[in-house]
């Protein structure tokens, strides 16, 4: 599915705006460099490429046939599929169990298991795997490559979040489609990412699971979450969203209640909306895990200061009472009037040599396993320059695994400063909060993680 030799688009067609059209073009303009076979009984060719009257005239082997027609021709097609030895169906096509045709989509699966084969969707918008230049959606084209697989059950918000990924410039591995879940799950993909070298996190938006399978979901995703960092939205927390989930997708909502405890035990990370979803994507992308739970704030503002030390508080991020040599050191990186408690605030007066100073102290202290970083815009401290130098530090530290986080906070210039140091994989966030919490779930997870290395331990001795 994700390194296909050969693709067919059932349903292809030559004008814009049409789901085959935009499938093909997507998978011809980002550049996937295997065979494309449109197939359409109605054209001989599309974009310089012969197209077929069925999926059973191509002459060659088929891995995935993308399938975008009506629904009362999808059986009929799947089977053909089926004949021709085609390896995974992605049904686009809506019209299945979330409209209430159970018997249609169960006799898809039928079909598909009479053929080995195995069913992305139905109902969806398609896929993406950027390492192998392959984007089968009818989204927007030129999806940012990096490691942070994306899975989704809504594809409306899916492909309106890849052009969000896009705008916040947020590099992705993969993009799915799930839509009905009829064979492949979000637990299959995830054990799938767990071993794919080109993912370090798995971001995912939930409505459901199949009924019965709560279970199986936390076993498998606690080996998951032992590979790699997994993050879930689970929409349908109210009692009326998740009435809108059974008719969204078809799938079973449940109890709120019962899905947090599912997370906890799995180890899954949890996120309460889009925004914190890609704020914790972003962090466990870009930074080395916590050695331990020590967090130094440093800032050039006593309020921003104030508000990241509440917002650690109510998070759960122990804050370091630095020692009295610590403390004396970054007493020399600030004025008369500047604090060395924590937070380390290096007064408005601050310039780059400042920050500079602090966050070298900070990275070579064994007391200090976290970083916070803050910063006010000031007339006296350029934004971009101060971003720049915090990337150099970074890069002459880059053998120190401790988390940095960043806030920047202020107009245009230092949008654009938060920018650069985001392109340098170090997490900024308009908001100090924003940065507090996306540094508690890489703690949650470092907590995790330490509990069950341990019982691990336990057991095998």
């Amino acid at each position: 599915m994700f390194q296909p030799r050969s693709i067919a688009i059932i349903g292809a067609s030559k004008k814009p705006g049409k789901i085959g059209h935009d499938i093909l073009k997507n998978l011809i303009d980002y550049g996937y460099s295997g065979r494309i076979y449109p197939v359409n009984p109605n054209i001989d060719e599309i974009y310089g490429l012969k197209s077929y009257p069925s999926i059973l005239s191509i002459p060659d082997e088929v891995d995935v046939a993308i399938i975008a027609i009506p629904a009362e021709k999808v059986l009929s097609v799947a089977e053909e599929c089926g004949i021709k030895g085609v390896k995974i169906l992605v049904v686009i096509t809506s019209g299945f169990s979330e409209v209430g045709n159970v018997d249609a989509e169960a006799n898809l699966v039928k079909i598909a298991k009479k053929y080995g084969m195995r069913i992305l969707g139905p109902n969806i918008f398609g896929y993406v795997y950027t390492p192998s230049k392959l984007n089968a959606t009818f989204g927007p084209r030129e999806v940012l490559g990096g490691n942070i697989a994306f899975i989704t059950q809504s594809g409306a918000l899916g492909i309106a979040l890849m052009g969000w990924t896009i705008m916040e410039e947020i590099g992705l591995s993969s993009i799915v489609s799930l839509g009905n879940m009829s064979d492949i799950d979000m637990i299959e993909l995830s054990e799938y990412f767990a071993e794919d070298p080109n993912t370090k996190v798995i971001a995912m938006y939930l409505e459901g699971l199949k009924p019965g399978s709560g279970k199986d979901f936390v076993e498998r995703m606690r080996r998951v979450v032992l590979k790699k960092t997994v993050i879930v939205i689970k929409a349908g927390r109210s009692e009326r969203g998740a009435l809108a989930v059974a008719s969204h997708t078809g799938s079973l909502a449940g109890s709120d209640m019962l899905y947090d405890v599912a997370f906890k035990q799995a180890g899954v990370i949890r996120a309460y909306g889009i925004e914190e979803l890609f704020d914790y994507s972003r962090a466990f992308a870009t930074q080395p895990l916590p050695q331990g739970e020590e967090t130094i704030i440093i800032t050039n503002g006593g309020g921003a200061g104030v508000m990241a030390t509440d917002a650690a508080e109510e998070n759960g991020i122990k804050l370091l009472n630095p020692s009295d040599s610590l403390r004396e050191a970054f007493r020399k990186t600030m004025p008369w009037f500047g604090s060395s408690k924590n937070p380390i605030d290096l007064t408005g007066q601050a310039v780059v040599e400042n920050y500079v100073e602090a966050l070298e102290i900070a990275y070579e202290s064994p007391e200090v396993k976290n970083i916070i970083l803050l910063y006010c815009r000031t007339s006296v401290l350029d934004p971009l320059e101060l971003a720049k130098a915090i990337v150099d530090v970074k890069n002459r530290y880059r053998d120190v695994s401790k988390p940095i986080l960043v806030s920047m906070i202020g107009g245009i210039d230092v949008k654009e400063a938060s920018k650069y140091l985001n392109r340098n994989n170090i997490p900024t966030y308009p908001i100090p909060e924003r940065a507090v919490k996306s540094l508690a779930k890489l703690i949650e997870y470092y907590r995790f993680l330490k509990k069950h290395k341990l019982e691990s331990l336990t057991r095998v001795a």
